[in-house]
């Protein structure tokens, strides 16, 4: 199915925010002093971590519902304070966790739509009202977004397909999901290590009753024969119309370009992220200590001992002293040792990497089937307003 650049939706879709407005050029108005709080107690972190405790909440869409309530709970007088006050909030959720893509991409989503929003309230209790009331809803409306891109999906998956996945993800499980209680398909998963979310997803697959194997993360090129697509989902897709992923998917792109088989990724619109990596350097997540060398450690001179010599005469002769059970054991190979690596080798790695837009064939997503450069368009017109 051939899909161009044409297919994009309008920014103003069915549930998304609504942020066009000419009044809305001239809200920061008012200033308040660098130290001043917008807000008082009310803690952004705990509010996030609580709405993550939910299944169906991703990280977007739990800074959505963390911002929305900072907004309900701040004492801002004037916009220009409540805007202040949601980039605190953003920033100190950016801190405080350790792979801040995702809740980056919904900050800017929200913030965006607060800094956007037509202010025709007759006060500014009602128009903060109103704003809570619109995040909510967004929220509510966006859990609808996977069963969207399951059935945009459903059309490019054919009866007896063999599917190649990475890791787990919610939209691709809905997608996979639905796909088998129309067609027949089968699914190779990788582990996904050192995580392991690859069990997780051969588990809910096994026990919908869909045909599924794990595969190591280093068998991807073996498999990659077998499969007739590759399906992942996403942390973010970015301006590039490029993918940030759980790390191991940049490799499954090079492969499947290699082998000439589609790559596709599902990725809810409140992942459409503004950023623009050229490397996987780039990245927020990267670190000077990723992929860092550690110096071995100084060992001590051997201490030199001085070895009486033993002359053959006085040497121990063994002979009949030797069991039959110990001649056995010497002929056995050596049990197998399970080396695993150690946390501190594992914290030396990438959680999530980029993935170029020339290696992805297409973007589904609630707002539609996108090509890479789809993805772009559609970001421009999201942020322009």
């Amino acid at each position: 199915m051939a899909v161009s650049t044409s297919d994009i939706a309008s920014p103003a879709q069915p549930g998304a925010f609504t942020t066009s407005s000419s009044s809305s050029r001239s809200i920061l108005t008012h200033s308040i002093p660098e130290d001043e709080e917008a807000f008082s107690g009310f803690d952004i972190y705990d509010s996030y971590r609580r709405i993550l405790c939910d299944p169906q909440i991703s990280a977007p869409l739990a800074a959505i519902l963390s911002l929305t309530e900072l907004v309900e709970q701040s004492d801002a007088g004037t916009m220009f304070e409540l805007v202040k006050a949601l980039n605190d909030g953003a920033e100190a959720l950016k801190k405080r966790v350790h792979n801040p893509i995702g809740l980056n991409a919904g900050s800017e989503l929200f913030i965006a739509f607060v800094t956007l929003f037509p202010h025709e309230s007759a006060s500014f209790s009602e128009l903060r009202t109103e704003l809570v009331r619109q995040g909510q809803t967004y929220a509510t409306e966006a859990l609808q977004f996977r069963p969207k891109i399951a059935d945009l999906a459903l059309d490019f998956i054919k009866d007896d397909s063999v599917i190649l996945t990475h890791s787990y993800s919610r939209v691709v499980m809905q997608a996979l999901l639905h796909a088998h209680q129309r067609k027949r398909i089968s699914v190779y998963v990788t582990e996904a290590r050192p995580r392991g979310l690859g069990i997780k997803t051969y588990e809910s697959l096994t026990a919908a009753g869909i045909p599924c194997t794990v595969v190591l993360d280093s068998a991807v090129a073996y498999v990659m024969d077998q499969v007739d697509f590759v399906l992942v989902g996403s942390e973010a897709v970015v301006e590039s119309g490029g993918l940030i992923n759980a790390v191991g998917s940049n490799q499954m792109a090079i492969i499947a370009k290699a082998e000439n088989k589609p790559f596709y990724a599902l990725a809810e619109s409140y992942k459409f992220h503004r950023l623009f990596p050229l490397s996987q350097y780039d990245l927020p997540t990267h670190t000077p200590g990723i992929l860092s060398f550690t110096q071995p450690p100084l060992r001590p001179a051997p201490e030199l001992v001085a070895r009486p010599s033993v002359s053959p005469e006085t040497q121990p002769v063994l002979k009949s002293s030797i069991s039959a059970s110990s001649a056995m054991a010497g002929l056995l190979p050596p049990a197998p040792v399970q080396r695993t690596m150690t946390a501190e080798q594992i914290s030396r790695n990438p959680d999530v990497d980029y993935t170029r837009p020339d290696l992805i064939s297409l973007v589904f997503s609630d707002v539609g089937i996108l090509t890479p450069e789809g993805v772009s368009q559609y970001l421009v017109g999201m942020f322009a307003g």
